[in-house]
């Protein structure tokens, strides 16, 4: 056959709708998306995806929807799952109105199941001409360009369904598939790095060791490197880069041929072993940046009907993700496309909750976000992902770069968000930055001053002290500046306000008391974080320790710099996180509602806050930096009839606590580590409280509260 001249591919009207192209057993449905192009062709290729075999105008259009049927032959392997495809679209090319149609260039499925190829950054993918961006580019990329697979989506997923664990019972650990098992010595090397990596049995034993609940895996939709990184030979390893939001990664999978299924065998062990999965998705940008990028599918299908356009200048895009484009959800089929890939996840790949990239994006409407706008609608009345939704397992980072975009506390009642409030607060208190004890205590119970007053409650406040975006844990207590020279940045890139402390030496030493210091802090951060009021979010390898070496925007960095090293874990340090875990699920010190602030039928106030002396705060306490000592007297914890008490203490310098009347159990101080490892004397008076450290007691025997003044809130 020509391989310039395919062969016509005849097709039926077919039916409009699903989107995509699907295998009904007979032959294939298909269906695409455009309200402004002239005509969308369907191109099939042989097996080795560089020969365009057949080539036909999809027929019909009704609704801005074009969709044809193609009747497989019973002697021929064409049309059948395994085909390979790609899209052209016909229609003008008039950038200045946000038109930027070009057949000669070969357009990926926006609802690909598979994608198959790799994609090089080269200048045939890019619509227009690279020196004279205002005409079309003329080269046919159809060889090299990334192309679709038709799959048979049928899958045995045995006994498997959702867990639905509990909020109050959720530990989520944030992990990239590869980083985390890369370098994990009991994984075969050929499933290192892969999805089939994460569900050897010794990973998930680590996890369910520590007390992990739920893994929030950062983005696996199918992505790819910009043009910039692959300049620098360089890749996007944080994935967040989507071009398929339909298909796995396969560059995650042991076997690229088979990530699909590989996936889901992944979250069917992590189900069985009582683990949830949870997918950080990107839906506010897609791969294909500014005006000036590549045109790999949305682009070249219905650009003006994809993207946000400013009004006076539709040759350009709003850029309210910092990646070139915004996703215009105010689109209805934008709307549908994000709507059909969440339920694809969660009804094919059995996924148990999402964490959304710059969430603001999805709820942006003409004057700004709108917490109940056609997304949060969307979602609310389907019948799939309104139970995610119940279940508190849809998560929002609250934030994105356009105008208004912080709206921490402003999403809908039972979505989760990421509370950077909690992270500047506790890294600030315990590391010398600025923070009164009035703020700490505020973050500690939940964030009441965001969450309460909209109705939330305290476990939509998704705590964390280390996310992959920024310093590590260890390097929080190491670094007081970023290192970020291998991202090609000349080190302008990352956060420039960490509030770390590199605790008298920057970055690695063997300094005894340095490393002694830096191991108590990181202690003490862990179990604030682990006993607070909210969802608890752990950063994967801060449990043992894992370095990047000072670099806190390791986007790029795919290699030793974000692989987990587990040769060199920090074992004490991830018994200590284990036992923490275990704490917070005996006792939840903190209960999962909103403190009153008021007397039980016995005279103990739900929550009182405390000076050292024993003292309530008073309304001058609560402004004050100048102390780091505060307690928590909990007379209605989360679990167990007994009163708690947390005693926190960030200055440089022991000091004496004076206890509340009664006796106390100690369960836990962060500062030695045999208490609570065996039992130890209940002690009345004072508790000997060491300089950067906290402390978990249990009350017997108590009379009353510690004061009859009514505490502060």
């Amino acid at each position: 056959m020509d391989r310039l001249k395919p062969a016509p591919l005849i097709l039926e009207p077919g039916r409009p709708g699903p989107p995509g192209v699907h295998w009904d057993g007979q032959g294939l449905h298909v269906a695409v998306s455009s309200a402004h192009a002239h005509g969308i062709e369907l191109c099939l290729f042989d097996p080795s995806g560089q020969v365009e075999t057949h080539r036909g105008l999809l027929p019909g259009c009704t609704q801005d929807l074009w969709h044809g049927y193609l009747r497989a032959a019973p002697d021929s392997a064409l049309g059948r799952p395994g085909q390979l495809y790609g899209l052209r679209a016909h229609g003008p090319w008039r950038p200045d109105r946000g038109q930027r149609f070009n057949p000669n260039k070969l357009l990926l499925d926006p609802y690909a199941r598979e994608i198959v190829g790799e994609y090089d950054g080269g200048p045939e993918h890019f619509g227009h001409d690279g020196n004279f961006p205002a005409h079309p580019d003329p080269r046919d990329n159809a060889a090299t360009a990334l192309k679709a697979r038709v799959v048979d989506d049928r899958f045995d997923w045995g006994d498997d369904r959702p867990l639905r664990t509990p909020l109050a019972d959720t530990v989520i650990c944030e992990l990239h598939v590869k980083g985390y098992t890369r370098l994990h010595p009991d994984v075969p090397e050929p499933l290192q790095g892969t999805y089939a990596g994460l569900a050897h049995p010794a990973v998930i034993a680590h996890l369910l060791g520590l007390g992990v609940t739920a893994v929030s895996l950062l983005p696996v939709h199918h992505a790819v490197d910009e043009p910039r990184l692959l300049a620098m030979g360089l890749s996007n390893y944080w994935g967040y880069n989507t071009l398929g939001f339909f298909s796995p990664a396969p560059r995650l999978a042991a076997d690229p041929a088979d990530a699909r299924n590989e996936f889901r065998r992944m979250v069917r062990a992590m189900h069985a072993a009582g683990i949830e999965v949870m997918l950080d998705v990107v839906f506010n940008h897609t791969a294909e940046g500014d005006e000036l990028g590549p045109t790999l599918s949305w682009r070249g299908l219905d650009n003006a009907g994809t993207y946000r356009l400013p009004h006076d200048h539709r040759s350009g895009y709003e850029n309210y993700s910092g990646c070139g484009n915004t996703l215009d959800i105010r689109q209805p089929r934008v709307l549908q496309l994000v709507m059909d890939s969440l339920r694809h996840w969660v009804a094919q790949m059995h996924v148990d909750g999402f964490r959304f990239d710059l969430a603001p994006a999805l709820g942006r409407g003409d004057q700004g976000f709108e917490r109940d706008g056609p997304f949060f609608k969307a979602v609310l009345q389907d019948p799939l992902l309104s139970r995610l939704w119940a279940d508190g397992k849809l998560i929002a980072e609250p934030w994105d770069l356009g105008p208004g975009g912080y709206q921490v506390g402003s999403f809908p009642r039972g979505w989760l968000e990421w509370n950077d409030g909690f992270r500047d607060t506790m890294r600030a208190f315990w590391l010398g930055g600025a923070t009164t004890r009035g703020q700490f205590a505020q973050a500690l119970a939940g964030s009441s001053q965001r969450f309460q007053a909209q109705r939330r409650t305290p476990m939509e406040s998704v705590n964390y002290i280390v996310s992959h975006d920024g310093f590590t844990l260890r390097d929080l207590v190491s670094h007081d500046f970023r290192h970020n020279e291998a991202n090609g940045e000349h080190n302008r890139d990352g956060h420039g306000h960490n509030l770390s402390w590199n605790c008298g030496i920057e970055g690695e030493t063997d300094d005894p008391e340095v490393l002694h210091l830096r191991g108590r802090l990181q202690r003490a951060l862990l179990a604030t974080l682990l006993l607070a009021q909210g969802t608890p979010m752990l950063a994967a390898g801060d449990e043992i320790g894992h370095s990047q070496r000072g670099n806190n925007n390791p986007y790029c960095q795919d290699n030793e710099i974000t692989w987990i090293a587990w040769s060199r874990a920090d074992h004490p340090l991830q018994r200590f996180t284990a036992r923490v875990l275990a704490l917070r699920r005996q006792w939840l010190p903190l209960r999962p509602s909103w403190y009153t602030g008021l007397q039980d039928a016995n005279g103990l106030y739900d929550l009182t806050w405390l000076r050292r002396n024993g003292q309530t705060l008073s309304n001058w306490d609560w402004t004050q930096s100048a102390s780091r000592v505060i307690g928590a007297f909990i007379g209605a914890p989360g679990r167990g009839q007994r009163a708690l008490l947390l005693l926190f203490n960030a200055e440089p310098e022991d000091t004496d606590f004076q206890l509340p009347p009664g006796l106390w159990q100690p369960l836990l101080d962060t500062a030695d580590h045999r208490v609570g490892e065996r039992a130890s004397l209940p002690q009345h008076g004072s508790f000997r409280l060491s300089a950067r450290s906290m402390a978990l007691l249990a009350g017997t025997g108590l009379p009353s509260s510690p004061s009859s003044t009514r505490p502060g809130a």
